[in-house]
């Protein structure tokens, strides 16, 4: 299985670490399938970081594979969505930025993607969803998809451009405004909607 992300996906994000312009496609990266991690399991700080950000965003998991998808039929490639978070070695990542260097390392490294349990999507408004996280019971993040420059449907067409997507794939759709740090003895919980999603220590 693939896990796919999109960064720079909602515009005050953007101008949180990137105050430029907005991207005019996607920006896609990708984490290994070691950088999973579930079941609301413990988070281990990685001795090679001084700061790991938490970026929480909706996940949307392929259930049938395509590969060239319209844009109009990218629904029927998704049945399920939860929630996760796209831990970031930030200042790994700004040293590589600097240098124009790949920065995968500071994306994909082990348990950089925690990822909910994964609820059908009928119910819910895919474009215009509520989302959140709690970091020791505050709300640091507050997110709704209607704000995304790419929709979750023209994330898919793109990808699907450049990967075949199969059953099982999931993909990131971006963080909201809000990204932050994590320290030892951080909880973190994750909801859609007023559903909670996840909830886990930082160790």
């Amino acid at each position: 299985m693939k896990i796919l992300a999109v960064g720079w996906n909602y515009a005050d994000h953007c101008k949180e670490l990137n105050p430029t312009k907005l991207p005019k496609h996607p920006v896609i990266f990708m984490k290994p399938e070691t950088a999973l991690l579930k079941d609301n399991k413990p988070f281990y700080l990685p001795n090679f970081s001084e700061r790991i950000d938490y970026e929480c965003e909706l996940v949307v998991r392929i259930s049938k594979m395509g590969k060239n998808i319209s844009k109009k039929f990218a629904s029927r490639y998704y049945d399920e969505i939860g929630l996760g978070i796209d831990f970031t070695a930030r200042d790994l990542q700004n040293g590589f930025k600097a240098a124009g260097a790949p920065w995968e390392i500071c994306k994909g490294f082990d348990n950089s993607a925690p990822v909910s349990e994964f609820i059908s999507k009928e119910g819910y408004d895919i474009n215009n969803l509520n989302f959140s996280l709690k970091k020791n019971g505050e709300t640091v993040q507050q997110g709704n998809t209607s704000d995304m420059i790419f929709s979750v449907d023209e994330i898919i067409e793109y990808v699907s451009k450049f990967f075949t997507l199969k059953t099982g794939d999931i993909i990131f759709t971006g963080t909201p405004v809000g990204v932050g740090p994590v320290k030892i003895n951080d909880h973190l919980e994750g909801f859609i909607e007023d559903k909670m999603m996840f909830h886990f220590d930082v160790l």
